[in-house]
């Protein structure tokens, strides 16, 4: 079994890399840090994809950021900035979008292949009873919307497809050091075998739809 993991060597990344390893499956990883993948630079990403030609059982896009352009999550609309909003957008939504786009080729169309989208329980518009953080909840929202349709396009062409929006909880790592005071945390590797266990009972008739950590359905 073969995976490709983007991102990792993040927190999430790392530790669903070093499970997958550990169970004999064979894992190519693509990072900003290893190979100069940066969803600021859309061109990074077809540079990086130029030399891949496996075909892949999973694909996990393990990538996010919480603070637009260095700035924390706005608490009030007074505090939108352009380039914040922006900057969510191009690392939140239009990097991973580019990334589906590149999957078509890379997926079989003749035998199952699963494929998981980190994104956020904040990106739900139905669940947002608390308001504030108006960038990242706008472009995890959009990112959803982009993971939700690209699962109906590649059900037409790889039957055996499942295309989840994976929502992982506070996971204890750099991404979320502000917030652990405040939220109960999973380790990395408790949130590697999490995601793992539910792409595990993930099939066709799963596809589009979006998940937490327990398996449950979360409303778009």
């Amino acid at each position: 079994m073969r995976a490709l993991i983007i991102g990792h060597t993040g927190g999430i990344g790392a530790a669903v890399d070093a499970n997958l390893r550990s169970f004999g499956w064979d894992v190519i990883g693509l990072s900003r840090s290893t190979h100069g993948l940066d969803f600021r630079k859309p061109d990074s990403i077809d540079v990086a994809f130029a030399d891949i030609t496996e075909v892949f059982d999973l694909v996990v896009i393990a990538t996010g950021q919480l603070d637009g352009a260095g700035g924390p999550p706005e608490k009030t609309i007074k505090a939108l900035a352009p380039d914040a909003m922006a900057d969510q957008f191009m690392v939140n939504c239009i990097g991973p979008a580019m990334i589906l786009r590149a999957l078509p080729r890379l997926l079989s169309k003749n035998s199952p292949c699963k494929v998981a989208v980190l994104t956020a329980r904040v990106g739900s518009i139905t669940d947002n009873r608390m308001g504030g953080w108006y960038s990242y909840r706008a472009a995890k929202a959009a990112l959803n919307q982009v993971v939700h349709t690209a699962a109906i396009e590649l059900s037409r062409s790889h039957k055996q497809s499942c295309v989840i929006a994976y929502h992982p909880g506070t996971v204890a790592t750099k991404f979320t050091e502000d917030y652990q005071r405040t939220n109960k945390t999973v380790s990395p590797d408790e949130a590697a075998q999490n995601m793992l266990r539910i792409l595990e009972n993930a099939f066709p008739e799963n596809t589009g739809k979006f998940y937490d950590w327990r398996g449950a359905e979360v409303p778009w």
